[in-house]
């Protein structure tokens, strides 16, 4: 018996497609922060957070199809992805309309607390950094920011574990 009809070959090519767009996309992510310079907001970072779960999550769904356990385990851990990119187009959709303005963001997404009185060390000099606001996108290309562009690959990445978690093979 073969590794695709163990599990079907949805389930196998699913995970794989699932990690490998996972680790592009936050891997581009960190790129645009550490190379391009882009500093993320509370929002941006909280938009990371599927991916940094979701990757391990997809590579034990993989794992799991090539050590032949039962296709339930393969295909709950594909649930999983799937909860977990559903999940990143909500947090995207919600920093987008913040963008746009068409609700709040968070009260504390860029605020800064003022530096102590007196005060004049490096500690005071840190606390005085005013991260990105939430509202203001870094950038627009082919007029998404980052937030819409995350979107639209959480869009591509819950439709690939939806049904590779779901279809029978």
């Amino acid at each position: 018996m073969t590794l695709t009809a163990a599990t079907g070959r949805t389930q196998v090519l699913g995970a794989g497609l699932a990690a490998l767009g996972m680790a592009v996309t936050v891997g581009t992510a960190l790129g645009f922060q550490h190379i391009g310079g882009y500093i993320p907001c509370k929002l941006c970072l909280e938009q990371r957070l599927p991916y940094y779960i979701g990757i391990p999550v997809a590579v034990l769904a993989l794992a799991a199809a090539a050590f032949k356990l039962p296709p339930l385990v393969v295909r709950g851990l594909l649930l999983v992805v799937a909860l977990l990119m559903t999940w990143s187009i909500w947090l995207g959709v919600f920093h987008s309309g913040v963008e746009w303005g068409f609700w709040p963001g968070p009260a504390d997404c860029g605020a800064v607390l003022a530096p102590p009185a007196g005060g004049g060390n490096l500690l005071d000099q840190l606390d005085a950094f005013v991260p990105p606001s939430c509202d203001q996108a870094a950038g627009r290309f082919l007029g998404l920011s980052f937030a819409g562009w995350n979107v639209a690959a959480s869009l591509v990445l819950a439709a690939v574990a939806w049904v590779a978690a779901l279809r029978r093979s």
